[in-house]
């Protein structure tokens, strides 16, 4: 995305050079290009994943919402500190590979598992 950046800014530039557009035009385009470019950034960070475990034997829910930022290291802890979790049947390198498609992108319900015992775990990117 950086490069992207830079290189728009560069062809911007190149066009006030050549006189193609005015230095006020320019301005205007990379005034433009940095609003956009800061958009489109804090719609990324403001993206949330949400894990709920719900085991209706023990009657005990485990809701976490994590900033995607916290993804990996927040599924690790969950991990490890929820026994509802472990007992779903999903490993560490199921996290793995959930961690890995959200970092390609992955949104919406990523996990739906319904176990025999009525337990449910959903994992979702929002």
């Amino acid at each position: 995305m950086k490069n992207d950046f830079r290189e728009e800014k560069m062809q911007i530039l190149k066009m006030v050079e050549e006189g193609k557009i005015t230095i006020e035009e320019g301005v205007n385009l990379l005034n433009a290009l940095e609003t956009e470019t800061t958009r489109n950034t804090n719609k990324n960070n403001a993206r949330w994943l949400k894990i709920r475990v719900h085991d209706p034997d023990e009657d005990s829910n485990v809701n976490v919402t994590l900033p995607i930022s916290f993804v990996n290291l927040g599924m690790k802890l969950a991990y490890k500190f929820s026994p509802e979790l472990k007992d779903t049947g999903l490993d560490e390198s199921d996290f793995k590979d959930i961690y890995e498609a959200i970092k390609n992108g992955a949104e919406g319900k990523i996990v739906d598992i319904k176990g025999e015992d009525g337990e449910t775990v959903e994992i979702t990117v929002e």
